[in-house]
């Protein structure tokens, strides 16, 4: 699926042999005593059959693993499915294990039109799982190759199969989860643009056009309006391009709203490293260094989406980071909006340069949270692999992040922010330094984030929490589970988890 692109879904609990589809999928487990096959509605014959043949088709239940076999007369399916789902206790599948199931079956049945899956749901949110899961693995980007021919369609229909199929609450949670998953297949495909097609300007049509129909209010800030109000972050790191920076402001508000509430992306398009140029082999990567201000946007338009009874303000704070004759150097002061000052000692820490502007900028509007995305640093690469996120700030709000993560399926682990490190920032010629100790860059990066969090009207600093996705935001190995290659669409599962989570708190 692209971002453009739909997948429909239908729920049933009638005879699969009526099902006509192209593909069965049923769930086989892993276990120490070899692999087992998960409920499915199958004839007891066929699943005699095929339990004795498990061992000679190499099928272990092992997660991603997807066996074909040629369609039975009990299904009504061209091809039968043997999709491992990893190891399971008993019965019991957890939902992010039905999500990857999903994923891995329609990532790898592409050339497949509909899918039928006869996996265990004892709860409408396995259903659902199975929806975003399947819908997350069929995602396509639409590349720039000019030879289309030998690529093949994704899967744009999915049945599930499940005797939840008339439960009152399932059509709700099918379009969440469709909500959802396009929400993160958006943020994959922005992800995924060359630098060349998607520059700040480009960035913010793709806010403007991405939001239409949907209730939200798009505000783009361009380099003059920047440069007169005073944003020194974004103009400072955009100034060497000559694709001028913008800061794109997305606004949703409910007039049922229990909280206000503002995220913060960093939308660096490309990141050469200024004048502290990286390695060519360091900057491969780097058109996903606005995989932070993607997030951000996505959710804010979920939310919308959604109709969540919240206000949302998200705040893309977007510049490209090139060398030239008019790039900030090391040793230049830059003024934040709002008027803190910052030496540049490293023109490749340019995030938080961006960061700290947006971060002024919604403070001023008293949320009651603040929470920021970015692709930060590689110390969080380091310290936590290229899968899971770093969370930090707030214990209440990174708490709250790291227990929507596990409700969405995203890999965040907390890190702590030492007071120690924020000596290690101070300048002797500007407030601070953009950057500071070396050991623990992570969290010296959002020691120095922290610095901009304003207060909020019954003035004490307003809760705030930090999300380093460097790492997992984007895939350069082998595509797993619902996850491709490149963009991955990371934190908008999360974000999405953790506002429904503050509106079901105020209940």
């Amino acid at each position: 699926m692209s971002a453009k692109e739909t997948i429909s879904f239908r729920v049933i609990n009638t005879d699969l042999a009526k099902a006509t589809s192209d593909a069965l999928v049923i769930a086989v487990a892993k276990s120490a005593d070899g692999p087992v096959i998960l409920d499915t509605p199958l004839s007891p014959a066929t699943l005699t059959s095929l339990k004795a043949s498990l061992s000679a088709l190499g099928v272990t239940g092992a997660a991603d693993q997807i066996v074909r076999l040629p369609g039975l007369p009990d299904t009504g399916a061209k091809i039968l499915v043997l999709a491992g789902v990893g190891p399971a206790k008993g019965a019991t599948v957890s939902e992010e294990a039905l999500r990857r199931l999903a994923g891995a079956t329609t990532r790898q049945l592409a050339g497949t039109n509909h899918v039928v899956f006869a996996v265990p749901t004892t709860a409408v949110t396995h259903v659902a799982a199975l929806a975003e899961g399947a819908a997350l693995g069929a995602y396509q980007y639409a590349s720039m190759h000019t030879n289309t021919a030998a690529k093949q369609a994704p899967v744009s229909k999915v049945t599930i199969y499940s005797t939840l199929a008339k439960d009152p609450e399932l059509a709700a949670a099918l379009e969440r989860a469709s909500v959802v998953a396009k929400a993160v297949n958006a943020t994959r495909t922005l992800v995924n643009e060359p630098p060349s097609k998607l520059f700040p300007a480009t960035f913010a049509d793709a806010a403007r056009e991405l939001s239409k129909g949907l209730p939200v209010k798009v505000t783009v800030f361009d380099e003059k309006k920047l440069l007169k109000d005073g944003w020194g972050g974004i103009m400072g790191v955009g100034q060497g391009s000559s694709r001028p920076p913008r800061m794109v402001k997305v606004e949703y508000k409910s007039e049922r709203a229990v909280a206000s509430l503002a995220l913060v992306g960093k939308g660096i398009t490309f990141d050469s490293g200024g004048i502290s140029i990286k390695p060519g082999a360091g900057m491969v990567t780097m058109k996903c260094d606005m995989a932070g201000a993607a997030a951000v946007l996505n959710t804010v338009l979920a939310v919308a989406a959604l109709g969540l009874p919240v206000n949302v303000t998200g705040w893309l704070c977007i510049a490209e980071n090139m060398p030239s004759g008019t790039a900030i150097r090391p040793s230049d002061v830059l003024t934040i909006l709002g008027g803190k000052t910052v030496e540049v000692l490293n023109t490749d820490a340019e995030g938080r340069l961006v960061m700290a502007d947006g971060l002024v900028a919604a403070s001023a509007e008293f949320p009651d949270v603040i929470i920021d995305v970015a692709t930060l640093t590689g110390a969080q690469v380091v310290a936590l692999g290229h899968r899971t996120a770093g969370v930090m700030g707030d214990e209440g709000v990174s708490a709250a992040l790291k227990a929507a993560a596990d409700r969405a399926g995203e890999l965040v682990w907390p890190m702590p922010l030492p007071e120690e490190l924020r000596p290690s920032l101070d300048s002797p010629v500007a407030d601070m330094a953009n950057i500071g100790e070396r050991m623990g860059g992570m969290m010296t990066a959002a020691v120095f984030l922290q610095e901009f969090i304003g207060k909020g009207k019954d003035g004490e600093t307003i809760p705030w929490a930090h999300l380093d996705i460097a790492g997992p935001a984007f895939n350069e190995g082998a595509p797993y589970g619902y996850t491709p290659k490149q963009g991955t669409g990371m934190a908008v599962r999360t974000l999405v988890s953790y506002v429904e989570d503050v509106v079901a708190r105020s209940a």
